[in-house]
């Protein structure tokens, strides 16, 4: 389909709650199709509707053989439609995380560990999964997207947030 400008940190619609998809249609199969091109261009790992200007609550995600996070377990790819999330316990890890709106930029966030999401694949049909490590931790930064919040307003100490190059050496992977 197309590959579409992901707007940066600051734009207005970064910051608003978005939408509920009320139909599965062609219009929402063309939404999925520029999002999975425009995340792939950019070697990412997830992309919300917003962050291409469309206030939906749509996420896509996948983690295969990317050279951004060559260390991690793969997360199967996923179109998750008006996503809900329920921590499963309290216990969290702090991370480090990048963003396509917040480029060349790194922070160490803290997630559940461990969660349940639920919501609709592309055409409609009903998820429910359970996960843990960097998928649990790619669904939460996604869907934060949709609730207008950007990963840096979840980092604890500005001294964990800077330029991906000036941190070098500061970053270590986080475990699956």
């Amino acid at each position: 389909m197309a590959i579409r400008r992901v707007l940066r940190m600051g734009e207005p619609l970064l910051r608003q709650v978005a939408a509920a998809v009320t139909r599965f249609d062609a219009g929402l199969a063309a939404l999925i199709a520029d999002m999975d091109d425009t995340m792939r261009s950019l070697n990412g790992a997830g992309l919300a509707a917003p962050q291409i200007g469309v206030s939906l609550r749509v996420v896509i995600f996948e983690l295969k053989d990317n050279p951004r996070y060559p260390y991690l377990t793969p997360v199967p790819y996923t179109v998750l439609v008006n996503p809900e999330l329920t921590p499963l316990g309290d216990e969290q890890d702090e991370g480090w995380e990048g963003c396509l709106s917040v480029p060349g930029m790194r922070g160490l966030v803290p997630r559940y560990r461990r969660l349940r999401y639920r919501g609709c694949d592309a055409g409609g049909a009903r998820i429910d999964r359970t996960v843990e490590g960097f998928h649990a931790r790619v669904v939460q930064h996604e869907v934060d997207h949709l609730d207008g919040i950007l990963y840096p307003q979840r980092v604890r100490d500005l001294r964990n947030f800077g330029f991906e190059d000036a941190l070098t050496g500061q970053m270590t992977p986080m475990p699956d």
